[in-house]
């Protein structure tokens, strides 16, 4: 006798070796293909692919799974922020619908947990009152340095909407940032093949920014950047390319100077745009206290 799955409606037209691994067995992909092959596999009574994206309701046979081993469980120790954190984290919410939020993440907290992170997000918003029916779906990352506007989806339909908008750039975001130097007035595209490395492996990927100036002075310029690719770090290499690094970029740049107490690096995700069935939404995140006493004092 075969074991029966269901589709749920959360996984909607999410392909089919996604909703196996997340439901049935976490193997190789390979090993799907075999199973499929093999006839072990079936969706609604016939053959499938792993490409295949599955349906609500669709009705899955899975045939002999006994002797391999189930899915393990994640036993990593989670964040479990307390009930004043909680309170606190309203303020931070610009948007909350049935479909998605919109957060002014604070600086210096991740989004995700790690190994040199515990306390993030992801977590915090897990054991909020937004979450309660539903768990958040993270679409796309900010820096744990950066402040400012995140999108944190409730579905996975919405998660795989914002995803497919963000890959072909109809996502539109707008970030500030106040750098050291005066940056030349000629600027008004940064581009740079960034390198990376993955698993000693080196990476060339292509960086475009816009760049616009706000204010500026014989120390320090105020910015706005307009991001059309979305690579690691890409705002924070790319000023540093055109030898103005972003004030509290500890990272990429060390500043002895005594008199600068900054905490936080001065970069923040400010607006983002976009549309869905034609409603255009229109988000802004105000700074912190720290970015606005520094424009006050310097500006």
């Amino acid at each position: 006798m075969p074991t029966t799955f269901t589709v749920e409606e959360d996984y909607q037209d999410s392909r089919f070796d996604k909703w196996f691994k997340n439901n049935v067995l976490d193997i190789p992909h390979s090993l799907i293909e075999k199973f499929i092959r093999l006839n072990k596999v079936k969706v609604n009574k016939k053959r499938t692919k792993t490409s295949y994206r599955v349906q609500a309701g669709d009705f899955v046979e899975v045939y002999n799974i006994e002797k391999f081993e189930p899915k393990k469980k994640d036993n990593s120790i989670k964040y479990t922020p307390k009930s004043k954190e909680l309170k606190d984290y309203n303020n931070y919410i610009i948007e909350d619908n049935k479909n998605f939020i919109i957060l002014n993440k604070p600086a210096g907290i991740p989004v995700q947990g790690g190994t040199k992170s515990f306390k993030n997000i992801l977590d915090i918003l897990k054991n909020s009152n937004y979450f309660k029916e539903t768990k958040p779906f993270i679409v796309h990352r900010i820096d744990k340095e950066t402040s400012g506007i995140l999108i944190v989806a409730k579905n996975r339909k919405f998660a795989q909407l914002f995803t497919s908008l963000f890959r072909i750039r109809k996502i539109h975001k707008t970030y500030i940032a106040i750098i050291h130097g005066n940056v030349s007035s000629k600027i008004k595209t940064l581009k740079d093949n960034l390198t990376y490395f993955e698993k000693n492996k080196k990476v060339v990927q292509k960086a475009i920014s816009h760049l616009k100036i706000i204010k500026s002075n014989d120390q320090y310029s105020f910015v706005e950047l307009n991001p059309i690719t979305g690579r690691k770090h890409q705002l924070r290499r790319q000023l540093l390319n055109i030898g103005n690094p972003i004030i509290g970029d500890q990272k990429y740049f060390s500043y002895k100077n005594k008199r600068l107490k900054i905490k936080n690096l001065l970069l923040h995700a400010y607006k983002i745009k976009f549309m869905i069935d034609d409603v255009k939404y229109n988000f802004k995140a105000k700074y912190n206290e720290e970015f606005e006493n520094f424009l006050k004092k310097n500006f």
